[in-house]
């Protein structure tokens, strides 16, 4: 079973930035496809950034590129979103998720982390 805890969620006012961490229990962390999706009240969860298994090949929503960094430290066991010029439409609960096949199939998650931007 794979646990993974988010961490870093907090209140913003726009233009800040968060960092979001999200720690797994599992020893094979390197062996998965990592993955941040968020979900705003009364809209349906969609998916943020995510990272190969060495990281060396990321991933973006449009509404997130250019201002959402996604990066992983194996050794660690811990993924990690930067979150830089953070506008009231990114307010939403942030989950980590691992995918262990590859395919875009996320099958673990975390509980979320709260995001609130202010403007």
């Amino acid at each position: 079973q794979v646990q993974l805890v988010e961490s870093g969620g907090g209140l913003v006012q726009a233009g800040g930035s968060l960092r979001l961490s999200c720690a797994s229990s599992v020893h094979t962390f390197s062996n998965y496809v990592m993955g941040w999706f968020r979900q705003a009240p009364g809209k349906e969860r969609e998916f943020v950034a995510a990272a190969n298994k060495i990281g060396g090949y990321t991933y973006y929503a449009d509404s997130v590129k250019g201002r959402f960094t996604i990066s992983r430290d194996n050794a660690k066991r811990t993924l990690y979103l930067q979150m830089n010029s953070l506008k009231p439409e990114d307010t939403a609960v942030y989950y980590c998720a691992a995918d262990p096949v590859g395919t875009a199939t996320y099958q673990y998650w975390g509980q979320g982390t709260q995001v609130t931007v202010s403007s």
